[in-house]
């Protein structure tokens, strides 16, 4: 496993170290994998929401593919017991 080493806050440690003692990570080390893993993961996920956004501004959705969504989510909420 490779290593990364890095420096930080008196103030930011201390926050680490109170999320290691309440238990949210079993140590410093795995704390700072899981901030790297949660910002690589949002990073991604924002780009392939973008990929998805620029293909439906190629090609959008047409009059009928919507008027169906519209009737499959009436046809949902009709079946709630409200």
């Amino acid at each position: 496993m490779a290593q990364l080493v890095t420096r930080v806050e008196e103030a930011l440690l201390l926050e680490v170290d109170q999320l290691v003692i309440q238990g949210v990570a079993a140590s410093r080390s795995d704390l700072v994998r899981m901030g790297l893993e949660r910002i690589i993961n949002e990073h991604r996920r924002k780009l392939i929401g973008l990929q998805i956004a620029k293909a439906y501004q190629r090609i959008p959705e047409s009059n009928s593919e919507l008027n169906e969504l519209d009737a499959a989510t009436r046809a949902l909420i009709d079946e709630e017991p409200w």
